[in-house]
């Protein structure tokens, strides 16, 4: 179990949590976001490797279209 930051606050995941587990967890896993880890913007294509561990921050936005 790891605890980290996610958009301000403290959750707790499962070890071997990789940014794509937590698109799917919250439901955004087909929506277009932008995904900042420990103050880095990490590429799509690096979600599934990317791991995440205790401590980490992480802020994810996704986009709304509007008129």
């Amino acid at each position: 179990m790891a605890k980290i930051q996610l958009n301000g606050k403290k959750i707790s995941i499962k070890s071997n949590f990789s940014l794509q587990d937590l698109l799917k967890k919250y439901k955004l896993i087909n929506k277009k976001v932008a995904i900042e880890h420990n103050g880095q913007i990490i590429p799509k294509i690096n979600y599934k490797k990317k791991y995440l561990k205790n401590d980490d921050r992480v802020e994810i936005v996704h986009f709304i279209g509007g008129g």
